[in-house]
């Protein structure tokens, strides 16, 4: 196979804490009793806070992708980010993702994936059309209309707290798709800034 090919399904992410990713199984365990319908679960420990979904790449493009992140990444000293609240994506009229936030250095954040998302647009890699909003997925809501319980499971736990976490690093992840689920391997590492 040549490296030309685009076979590498590709993400950049960061990942949560070890403990931030139990309190969320934790908080899964309690919506699959309260919350009725067709939703597909995320596996906790494998849940990313994702800044950029490139879809399907080369080797070559691994590479310009990483000289850009590595570019932003040192001058973006580590995030302390809290998980915190759930939410729908779009609304709670249709909603189609069910999400848990982040707090703390969300804007230091937001700004680091918007300088990430120039970067990457000169790679050839359009920007999302809506705004960057730093989210862990919790459940993917098949069908709307079956799914009952959701707007009462977020008012119960509206003061859901993850904890705070240091980001130190950013992950260009490759996925592959797979009928027990997506496995995640890391492709680069990028250390952010030291303080």
């Amino acid at each position: 196979m040549p490296d030309t090919e685009k076979n590498i399904r590709a993400f950049l992410a960061i990942e949560p804490s070890a403990e931030a990713l139990s309190a969320i199984a934790r908080l899964q365990e309690k919506l699959k009793k309260e919350i009725s319908g067709a939703i597909s679960w995320t596996r906790p420990q494998g849940n990313h806070l994702t800044l950029k979904f490139f879809g399907n790449i080369d080797r070559n493009t691994v590479e310009n992708i990483c000289a850009a992140i590595k570019k932003q990444a040192a001058a973006m000293p580590p995030l302390f980010l809290k998980v915190e609240k759930m939410g729908v994506f779009p609304d709670l009229r249709k909603p189609r993702v069910l999400w848990v936030g982040t707090a703390g250095d969300s804007g230091r954040l937001a700004l680091l994936q918007n300088k990430l998302e120039a970067d990457f647009e000169v790679l050839g890699f359009p920007r999302e059309n809506r705004p960057f909003r730093a989210h862990l997925t919790l459940g993917r809501i098949k069908d709307a209309r079956a799914a009952a319980g959701i707007e009462a499971a977020i008012k119960k736990h509206s003061t859901f707290a993850a904890g705070e976490f240091r980001a130190a690093e950013l992950i260009l992840f490759q996925s592959n798709l797979t009928p027990q689920g997506a496995i995640y391997t890391r492709l680069a590492t990028i250390p952010l800034g030291e303080l």
